[in-house]
C-alpha cells in the first residue's frame, strides 16, 4: 500500500514532538521519584551485638519552593516503614528561605528509630538561619552532633555516633566529636560535605556518612555529572567511596537545588545494614 507522505510526516512530527516533550519533562518527574537504596557496609570494630543494625541516612531534603511538604512527608512515612534502628540526618533541610525551617522540622519529628535520631547541619542551613535550624531540631527531639557525639550502648558494647560542622560554613572539631573513643571502638561520623574526608586524619573514624553532592543531580552516561559541588570531581558523587582515612557513604539526597530536576540520579532514602 502506498504511504501517504503528508500523513506520514504529520505522524512523525507528532511522535517527535511527544518524544521531545517527554524528554524535557522526565528530569522533573525523576526529581520526585524517591527510592530506597539498601547496602550492607562493613564498620571496623563493630561489636557483635550491633551487627545487623540498620541505619536510615537522609540527606539534602531541601524543603522549599521545589520540594513541597507532601513529598517530605512521604519520605518520612517511607523511612518509618523500613523500621530502621537508627536515623542519621546529614544536613541541608531547607532552601531559599528560613520560613521553611520550622515546617520541615515538624515533618521530621515523627521519624522513629529505637537507637535514636541524630543530625548535623549543612551549608544551606547556615545560609538560611543556623540558629533557628538548631532550635527547631531541638524542638523535634532530634539530637545534634555537630562537633559532638553520643555513645549507643548494648550491655558492655558501644558504638559512637558523632559529627562535625559543615566544611563550607562552620568549623570542624573531631576531638570533641570522638571524645574518649579508642582505636578499638566502632565510630560513625556525620559530615554534610564529603570533602571533609580528605582532611580527616583520625583513623578512629570507621565510616563517614555524607550528602551535599546530590549525585550531581544530572548524570550523563559516559561523561559523568557536569556540575559537582566538590573539589574532587566525581569522586564523592554517590555511594561507597574509599577516603584517605576511612570509607565514606555519600547519599544522592532527596531534594534539589538550582534547577528542580534530576537525570540518572534519583532521590534516595539510604538504608545501611552494619556488618
Amino acid at each position: 500500500m502506498a504511504i501517504d507522505r503528508r500523513r506520514f510526516l504529520k505522524q512523525a512530527g507528532t511522535i517527535g514532538m511527544g518524544a521531545f516533550t517527554a524528554g524535557g519533562i522526565y528530569p522533573l518527574v525523576e526529581a520526585k521519584c524517591c527510592h530506597v537504596v539498601r547496602r550492607t557496609v562493613a564498620l571496623p570494630n563493630l561489636p557483635a551485638s550491633f551487627r545487623g543494625t540498620t541505619v536510615a541516612l537522609l540527606a539534602d531534603i531541601h524543603h522549599g519552593p521545589f520540594t513541597p511538604m507532601p513529598f517530605v512527608q512521604r519520605v518520612v512515612e517511607t523511612t518509618n516503614a523500613m523500621r530502621p534502628d537508627l536515623v542519621l540526618l546529614a544536613g541541608d533541610y531547607v532552601s531559599e528561605s528560613e520560613c521553611f525551617i520550622a515546617p520541615v522540622m515538624a515533618a521530621l519529628a515523627p521519624l522513629r528509630a529505637p537507637l535514636g535520631r541524630f543530625a548535623v547541619l549543612g551549608n544551606h542551613d547556615h545560609w538560611e538561619n543556623g540558629w533557628l535550624t538548631r532550635r527547631e531540631l531541638d524542638r523535634a527531639g532530634i539530637a545534634r552532633v555537630d562537633n559532638s557525639g553520643a555513645w549507643l550502648l548494648r550491655g558492655d558494647d558501644r558504638l559512637r555516633i558523632c559529627g562535625v560542622g559543615d566544611l563550607w560554613t562552620d568549623r570542624q572539631h573531631p576531638g570533641p566529636a570522638l571524645a574518649d573513643a579508642t582505636s578499638d571502638d566502632a565510630v560513625i561520623m556525620l559530615s554534610h560535605n564529603p570533602d571533609y574526608a580528605e582532611i580527616l586524619a583520625d583513623r578512629r573514624v570507621g565510616l563517614m556518612l555524607s550528602g551535599h553532592t546530590h549525585g550531581g543531580q544530572v548524570y550523563l552516561p559516559g561523561y559523568g555529572a557536569p556540575v559537582v559541588p566538590s573539589k574532587f570531581g566525581q569522586k564523592y558523587l554517590g555511594g561507597l567511596v574509599e577516603g584517605p582515612a576511612c570509607r565514606v557513604y555519600v547519599s544522592r539526597g532527596i531534594g534539589t537545588t538550582g534547577p528542580p530536576l534530576r537525570l540518572a540520579s534519583r532521590p534516595e532514602i539510604v538504608i545501611l545494614t552494619l556488618a
